[in-house]
């Protein structure tokens, strides 16, 4: 949770790092993909900021982050809840994520094009925990309440469903451990 200006300068830094922009100005004029994932994440980290520290006097720049939020959500299609993932989030291609309120993610994690992460069944409480330089592959779908360790990579289709230990490599439907790091 980004609770001060120097954290919000931390995660977008980190941010920053894991998602380059070569020709800032070039690729804003031509809008290109990177720019446009560059930006939602810029609006993710500012509205995480000013909904973690509401307060009368900010009350503009929270409503102005969250409708562009919102915006960049119905553009993008990547649905990520504020106070869900660390800093140094990588997403690769623009594309459909979603990533609900019931996850914690560590710092480093790489998002692929359609990731889904949910709950079991309807109703079902409990939390998504992932931990530091998570890989998520296309196509992977994590089912709660489950808990992924620091230094995995999660395979490409891949449905987990059960606890993943620390650096390992895991695949298949459900996910199994195919090779320990």
């Amino acid at each position: 949770m980004i609770q001060s200006r120097l954290e919000l300068k931390r995660y977008l830094e980190e941010d920053k790092k894991r998602n380059p922009l070569c020709y800032p100005f070039l690729q804003k004029i031509t809008y290109s993909e990177n720019y446009i994932i560059h930006r939602y994440l810029r609006l993710l980290r500012y509205y995480e900021y000013y909904l973690n520290n509401r307060h009368w006097y900010n009350f503009l720049q929270y409503s102005y982050y969250f409708i562009m939020y919102r915006r960049y959500v119905v553009k993008t299609n990547i649905c990520i809840f504020p106070n869900t993932l660390g800093a140094g989030l990588q997403i690769m291609h623009p594309g459909f994520r979603r990533v609900d309120i019931m996850v914690r993610g560590g710092d480093n994690c790489t998002l692929l094009p359609l990731v889904l992460f949910g709950k079991k069944r309807p109703g079902e409480k409990g939390t998504i925990i992932m931990g530091d330089n998570c890989y998520v592959g296309t196509g992977a779908t994590i089912l709660g309440p489950v808990r992924i360790g620091s230094n995995v990579t999660i395979a490409a289709g891949a449905v987990v469903i059960d606890d993943i230990p620390d650096n390992c490599i895991v695949g298949g439907v459900p996910a199994k451990i195919i090779k320990y790091k």
